[in-house]
């Protein structure tokens, strides 16, 4: 006998209010249209997946708020951040249910909907905002700011949302704190650089004497390194990397940078493998989410053609318009231009491998 009182399954559930929350508007006008029921299906099931969404997000930024994180909260946050990227494939393969309703299918009730869209999905915007979505980077709707199509609800408990640290700002700190940089022994950003500076030289000497190359293709090559070199100089010069941030091509702060590029270099040390499967796991959740804007988008051209959607806006325009710019860790992204050869990488110091191999003593 459970010392518990017994549940039912459906009570738990709230099976009864759940099911009977679908409410098609071409009802309520006396013209039933039959995939109205999906459409409202596909998305509260969207709306409870964003739930989800949010309640991991949450917790992963309430681990890293601290100026010191736990390390077994590491392992933790990348479950659970593990966790969003299943279900963001979900509601990717979400859009081929719904894509079983055709357009003339949808135009039976679409005049019933005006102006509701999925924009107005406040959970979604919460979703963004708690990831690290800036205003700057967001794309106005209709030029008008996203909170205006808000009920004023909504809006308030998105407004709550700037207050707190995003999880891009979390994640910066975090980085910044990142030990092993420099210690008496190994100063990583001069190991770093002098083992860059030999790679790109190995790189023009191997062009250089290549002699089935043209002129014209020598030139070009050895162009590319320089490029190359300019993208490593802004590592190496703050005033580079200022600039950069000025422009908004970098966001990270330079130390947060080096931070996650010495964690992708030396990943296979023990110590580094949860920091590095963290990192790998935001930049997944930011191209599921790139993934799934973009299906959206073809899906509403597919549906609605070059109409103006339901809330107004200018439709698939409006939302391809959103999948790069709505990219959050653009940053993590960028780090493969910084990587180079394991053979080329700087040795580090036997006391160093032994802090970053969780090596211990009996004694």
């Amino acid at each position: 006998m459970s010392k518990y009182p017994p549940v039912y399954y459906s009570d738990y559930l709230g099976l009864d209010k759940l099911l009977s929350s679908q409410k098609p508007k071409s009802e309520e006008y006396g013209y039933k249209a039959h995939d109205e029921m999906l459409f409202i299906i596909v998305h509260q099931a969207y709306e409870l997946w964003f739930k989800q969404i949010l309640h991991e997000i949450d917790s992963v930024n309430r681990m890293f708020r601290d100026d010191v994180v736990d390390e077994r909260s590491i392992g933790i946050a990348v479950s659970r951040l593990h966790r969003v990227t299943e279900i963001q494939k979900l509601i990717i393969e979400q859009l081929r249910v719904l894509e079983t309703m055709t357009p003339l299918d949808f135009l039976e009730f679409r005049d019933f909907l005006i102006p509701a869209s999925g924009f107005q999905s406040f959970q979604f915007r919460l979703i963004e905002n708690k990831l690290g979505l800036s205003d700057e980077k967001r794309i106005q709707y209709n030029n008008v700011d996203y909170l205006n199509t808000l009920e004023e609800p909504h809006r308030k408990l998105i407004m709550e949302t700037v207050k707190d640290a995003s999880l891009f700002e979390l994640l910066n700190r975090w980085l910044e704190r990142t030990p092993f940089l420099n210690t008496e022994k190994f100063n990583f950003w001069q190991s770093y650089k002098q083992a860059v500076e030999k790679m790109l030289e190995h790189d023009k000497n191997i062009i250089i004497e290549n002699k089935t190359l043209t002129e014209k293709k020598r030139e070009f090559q050895l162009k590319n390194i320089e490029l190359t070199r300019e993208n490593f100089d802004a590592l190496f010069d703050d005033k580079k990397y200022m600039h950069l941030v000025a422009e908004g091509k970098r966001h990270f702060s330079s130390r947060a940078m080096l931070a996650a590029i010495f964690i992708n270099l030396y990943r296979d040390e023990p110590i580094l493998h949860m920091p590095f499967m963290l990192l790998n796991h935001l930049v997944e959740i930011d191209e599921l989410f790139t993934e799934w804007r973009y299906r959206h988008a073809l899906m509403v051209h597919r549906m609605i053609g070059a109409k103006i959607g339901t809330g107004g806006s200018s439709g698939h325009q409006y939302l391809m318009q959103t999948v790069d710019k709505h990219r959050v860790f653009t940053d993590l992204f960028n780090l493969s231009t910084y990587l180079i050869p394991r053979s080329d990488l700087p040795k580090l110091p036997d006391e160093l491998v032994k802090e970053l191999g969780f090596n211990y003593s009996n004694k």
